[in-house]
């Protein structure tokens, strides 16, 4: 079984998760429970970390879109940071790069303005 950690923080454009470990079978049941006391502003972006993720197959993929979902049911948008390569190519496959706002780091993510 794989470890993850998940770890939340006030960012200034909203709640941060930064994502550490295999975002997989195993794990994506921690992000999906995570995700309802997480608070998404109108307005505010929920910026998901994954400098520190080396590896994620389709249940963590369906736990973004769960994120996604979020985010967007709260009146807020999401965005992605540090995307390792594997997983941004496995976004771009399937067009999820054009439903997630990606960034090459969180400090960009979170930029106001």
């Amino acid at each position: 079984m794989s470890l993850l950690s998940i770890t939340a923080e006030d960012g200034a454009t909203g709640p941060v998760l930064t994502i550490v470990g295999d975002l997989d079978h195993d794990t994506a049941p921690q992000l999906r429970a995570v995700l309802p006391s997480v608070v998404v502003r109108p307005g505010g972006r929920l910026v998901l970390d994954l400098g520190a993720m080396p590896f994620c197959d389709s249940s963590g993929i369906s736990a973004l879109i769960a994120a996604h979902n979020h985010a967007h049911a709260a009146g807020g948008d999401i965005a992605l940071a540090a995307v390792p390569a594997n997983t941004l190519r496995i976004l771009r496959i399937v067009g999820l790069d054009q439903v997630f706002a990606i960034h090459p780091d969180l400090a960009t993510a979170t930029r106001t303005g």
